[in-house]
């Protein structure tokens, strides 16, 4: 998109105006007076520097559309108040141009309303004044025609500048869109690589015995499952060495359950392996018959949770997730966020 310089646009206008000026200048022995005419001329020049003067808004005040819807009113009367309607007055009816100008201005700082009724106002006075032939013989239509041009220009560029905002929040969303499934696909690779790792081994004893397994061998194959689906909802619960003192757990006799539900996703690489190693040592040598390890939501000053529970008749249990109304925790632990103070909370 071409973008100019907003002061070029500036300069222009304010050089637009001063012309006005240089003519109502020259035409100062038209009048029978010529202090309507200076004092027309003075509120033109406020007016004009008030509405062209650099700001961060482009959309006019309503205070200062007044203003200039005002002076757009005085003008007329004051410059025609020493004119003769009858007679060609030459360069003496500047205003005509000078409210165009000013009420174009206007329109371009959105404020359409305002100037619709300046420029309707310039041509009611120029019809009461010297007819309505007058309206084309000094200019008043050709102000109208500017103010229309402007407001529809101006309508357009804010529609263009609405649509581009849209655009590019659309190419932001769809950017992040893409980001999101890039990394979903990244994650699903590395988890079935991480699967086809500890699977694999597995897999093919099973192909070359023709499924034909020892009772050990059906037993690692439970070990197994239960390392694949840690892979699943264990997530960032597990590095290589929470793999390995899971897996030793499990080989105990303990039924291990991870689940990460998302409470140290934002934890660096840094952080995230020193949760890590405190859980691997939590679990190595653990004996009991239930280990549940849980992230903790974000809010929290604790990262992750490690429950132990132990059957009270000594029994393991062969079902992950199955109830036992009997169960007694013998194994409470609380791994702190990184850089949090615990005993603050």
């Amino acid at each position: 998109m071409i973008a100019l310089p907003r002061l070029l646009f500036l300069g222009l206008a304010a050089l637009f105006s001063a012309y006005h000026l240089v003519l109502a200048v020259s035409s100062l022995s038209i009048p029978e007076t010529v202090g309507s005419s200076i004092a027309a001329m003075i509120l033109y020049l406020l007016a004009t520097v008030l509405s062209l003067w650099p700001t961060r808004s482009t959309r006019m005040p309503v205070w200062l559309a007044g203003f200039d819807l005002a002076v757009c009113i005085a003008l007329p009367i004051l410059v025609t108040s020493q004119l003769n309607a009858a007679s060609d007055n030459g360069y003496a009816t500047w205003y005509v141009a000078a409210v165009g100008t000013l009420m174009t201005i206007v329109a371009v700082r959105r404020q359409p309303l305002a100037a619709w009724i300046g420029v309707g106002f310039l041509a009611a006075q120029t019809v009461l004044w010297a007819g309505p032939g007058a309206l084309a013989g000094i200019g008043v239509i050709g102000s109208v025609v500017w103010v229309g041009v402007a407001v529809v220009i101006s309508r357009a560029l804010a529609r263009a500048g609405r649509d581009a905002l849209q655009f590019a929040r659309a190419e932001r969303e769809a950017t992040e869109w893409q980001a999101a499934q890039e990394a979903h696909v990244m994650e699903r690779q590395f988890r079935l690589r991480q699967t086809y790792r500890v699977a694999a081994p597995m897999l093919a004893k099973i192909i070359r015995s023709h499924g034909d397994l020892t009772e050990a061998e059906r037993q690692e194959c439970r070990y197994l499952e239960g390392a694949i689906r840690d892979e699943i909802r264990g997530r960032r619960l597990l590095n290589d060495d929470v793999r390995s003192q899971v897996m030793d757990a499990r080989r105990r006799g303990v039924v291990v359950s991870l689940l990460d539900e998302g409470g140290i996703d934002e934890l660096n690489d840094d952080d995230l392996e020193t949760v890590l190693s405190r859980l691997a040592e939590a679990i190595r040598g653990t004996m009991t018959s239930k280990l549940i390890v849980r992230t903790v939501a974000r809010t929290s000053k604790t990262a992750v949770t490690v429950v132990g529970l132990q059957t009270s008749d000594g029994s393991n249990a062969h079902a992950l997730g199955s109830e036992d109304n009997d169960d007694e925790v013998n194994l409470w632990l609380e791994i702190p966020r990184p850089g949090v103070d615990v005993d603050a909370e």
